[in-house]
């Protein structure tokens, strides 16, 4: 089956599809230091462009459509602009691919908050030109920490849309798992690193605080502009695209070497990237985090993928029966 990504960022959506033994044949990202990322994972022609900048008939024919569409303007975090909101209307360039190319197959993930943003308008309008356009729709919002074994706490929405309604019928969402694996698996709580990841009296105005009430090495904490939170849950709250600019989202850790933030290869590692998965030294970390921030939990990908991957194969396993 051969899969054309869309909003590919650093390429989540693409490993969760290759793991599942699908094929990436072409991508398309807008954001250069992504697209950098992008193609030293990945030996897949990548058009770096905007979406609204490629004619469909440029695009190879292909049998699944993935898509993790701007999702800023959804967002609790963003300014829940929705369609009003130009990356909103992205969603729409989608729309004028799969109606003229027709894969078989549709695969879109976005923040959990597009189900309600404008009392729910913008995700009837979502289903309304799926549904149009002749494609079968489910839906589920999943967190990592329960379908992922990712100790991140991370609810997004996936919709899965097909044009046959046999593979419709034949595909269901996987159930959840028990989360086994432990912050330890991804933070690094031994070593001394970079200087440029600890807090100290001399780096931070709010570092009294931190020291205060930083205690405890099994969870992870936030500075959230005046105070210190806990994560009682002893998960790692959602990573966000701005935790590289200062904002007030970064997940802080207690350590044996002092109090710091995550580092980037650890924001990968807790959305489910593996060790071989490359990361420049030569792209600033604020893009770095911005990159694992805006990406997607890779294990809950590749479950999804493989039901998918399942509900195709019974299609033609049927099909050979009824031929012989």
């Amino acid at each position: 089956m051969k899969v054309a990504s869309f909003f590919a960022g650093v390429g989540g959506i693409d490993k969760g599809f290759e793991e599942a033994g699908f094929e990436i044949i072409w991508a398309n990202e807008f954001d250069k230091y992504a697209a950098e990322t992008y193609k030293l994972n990945f030996r897949v022609p990548l058009v770096i462009d905007d979406i609204r900048n490629i004619k469909t008939q440029d695009i190879p024919d292909f049998d699944i459509m993935i898509a993790g569409f701007p999702c800023q303007a959804f967002s609790v975090a963003g300014y829940r602009k929705g369609f009003n909101d130009e990356r909103g209307n992205l969603f729409f360039e989608l729309e004028r691919i799969f109606v003229e190319k027709r894969p078989r197959v549709i695969f879109l993930e976005n923040v959990k908050n597009l189900v309600s943003h404008d009392n729910g308008n913008t995700f009837r309008v979502i289903l309304k030109k799926l549904k149009e356009a002749g494609y079968r729709v489910k839906k589920d919002i999943m967190n990592a920490c329960d379908y992922g074994n990712l100790p991140q706490n991370r609810e997004r929405i996936y919709i899965v849309a097909f044009y046959e309604e046999d593979v419709y019928k034949e595909f269901e969402f996987p159930e959840p798992l028990e989360l086994t694996n432990k912050l330890r698996d991804f933070f690094d709580y031994e070593n001394l690193l970079d200087k440029r990841y600890y807090y100290t009296k001399e780096n931070c105005s709010f570092f009294e605080e931190l020291n205060n009430k930083v205690i405890n090495p099994e969870t992870t904490y936030q500075w959230r502009r005046i105070y210190v939170r806990e994560n009682k849950s002893n998960l790692c709250p959602t990573l966000t695209a701005n935790m590289g600019t200062g904002g007030h989202n970064v997940p802080i850790i207690y350590t044996k070497n002092g109090i710091r933030k995550l580092t980037p290869r650890e924001c990968f590692n807790i959305m489910g990237y593996k060790e071989d998965f490359l990361i420049s030294d030569q792209i600033a970390h604020t893009h770095l985090y911005k990159q694992a921030g805006n990406s997607v939990v890779i294990p809950v990908i590749k479950r999804i993928a493989d039901n998918i991957n399942n509900a195709l194969n019974k299609k033609e396993l049927n099909f050979n029966k009824i031929a012989i």
